[in-house]
């Protein structure tokens, strides 16, 4: 595609309108690529501490060798010319979207203090870039799968990931990411009723759309939903959230096919997800592992901050991120969704309470049996030790104990 800059739209006016009428479709054209970043705690409970873990040598443990991998990598990301010089240095965080666990972030602020940093000034630099719509989005607190939750454990993982943002990156967060994407319908209301304006759901997460104020419903399951608007799902409590459905196979071909040993290549299959019989601004939008770029394919961020740096330097599209797009173009369709669903699990949720099949690396023989009976004897324990507990910490806080379990969600 030939590259327009700003001077030649000075001199299309009435002469060129077929070029004009390009512009004017490169312009309605908006990138956002999401990284989730996530590590569970690895910290031996009795020590406060993690040990050496020989499977990460020759690193101390597996969180610093990804954080050496990925996390510092990404913000301060090479890009090289033909011959291989550096030319740019990059902070990808600044240009995507992300989200880092908070017991990831915690373990980061100790042990790895100028990563950290980069990561919370990214965040200030993507809202001078982004209309004052900061990059980073909050997490659900111990990446809990939210749908197996109950209503009070919801409101305390949710509110908890919101305080922990709030005080790492001095304001509220518009969107918040759910662990494994696991959604329904109660989720979505906890995200509501605590301020969220948004959360991303993988494609085949979507049940049906409709323009809005139209009475006729198609239905999109199958991951047939167009990922590249915003949509906006009605609550039975009468809130609303907006949601964005990714792209499902460049998403795919980033984690699984490779895409990442070659910057450019990269850069062209996420310009492929546009289309010109689309007549809204497009919104072309990933979300994978943000230990993707770096981690899990060596290099990614360079190939990351790469592709960022083409599509912008030739124009093939606006790099942006959510809360600027979604402030920009509200959504025009309604979506209901398909409940207890999740990115991970072509079950639903079942790989967190059952044995479903969905595995990483079972050797033969090994059977997933045990996962039912632990969840019901966890589930037990937190239904046996509420009340006590809540009475215990009334009487810390000085609330009558039927003030504080008649207020708990």
């Amino acid at each position: 595609m030939r590259q327009i800059t700003p001077f030649a739209l000075m001199f299309c006016g009435r002469r060129e309108p077929r070029v004009q009428h390009l512009i004017t479709r490169l312009m309605e054209r908006y990138l956002c690529i999401h990284c989730h970043f996530y590590q569970p705690p690895r910290e031996n409970p009795w020590l406060e501490a993690v040990e050496i873990q020989d499977s990460a040598y020759p690193y101390h443990d597996w969180n610093e060798r990804i954080t050496a991998e990925c996390y510092a990598p990404n913000s301060a990301a090479r890009i090289l010319d033909g011959e291989g010089h550096i030319i740019k240095i990059a902070n990808n965080y600044s240009r995507i979207s992300f989200n880092f666990g908070p017991t990831l972030l915690s373990w980061m602020e100790d042990n790895s203090p100028h990563t950290y940093a980069h990561i919370l000034e990214a965040d200030q630099e993507g809202q001078r870039l982004f209309s004052g719509h900061g990059p980073a989005l909050a997490q659900a607190y111990n990446h809990m799968i939210l749908p197996l939750a109950t209503r009070r454990d919801k409101h305390t993982q949710v509110l908890w990931g919101i305080r922990d943002f709030e005080r790492r990156f001095r304001r509220f967060p518009e969107g918040m990411w759910l662990p494994e994407t696991a959604v329904d319908l109660e989720t979505l209301e906890v995200l509501a009723d605590l301020g969220i304006a948004f959360t991303i759901l993988a494609p085949h997460q979507a049940h049906q759309v409709r323009k809005l104020n139209s009475q006729r419903w198609r239905n999109v399951e199958g991951a047939k939903i167009d990922p590249t608007r915003a949509y906006v799902a009605h609550l039975p409590s009468g809130r609303s959230i907006a949601l964005f459905f990714y792209d499902g196979p460049i998403s795919r071909a980033v984690a699984f096919e490779h895409l990442l040993s070659n910057g450019e290549h990269f850069a062209q299959r996420l310009v492929s997800g546009f289309s010109d019989a689309r007549r809204w601004p497009q919104l072309m939008h990933i979300a994978t592992d943000g230990e993707t770029y770096g981690h899990h394919h060596p290099h990614g961020d360079m190939a990351l901050a790469y592709a960022l740096d083409y599509i912008e330097s030739r124009q093939l599209a606006r790099i942006t991120n959510y809360g600027e797009y979604l402030a920009n173009h509200p959504p025009t369709h309604e979506v209901e969704i398909i409940s207890n669903t999740s990115w991970s699990c072509m079950h639903g949720v079942e790989r967190w309470r059952g044995d479903c099949g969905c595995n990483s690396g079972m050797k033969p023989g090994w059977t997933q049996h045990w996962r039912a009976p632990l969840r019901q004897a966890l589930d037990w324990l937190r239904d046996e030790v509420k009340q006590p507990t809540s009475r215990r910490l009334a009487n810390i806080c000085g609330i009558p104990g039927w003030l504080a379990m008649s207020t708990l969600p």
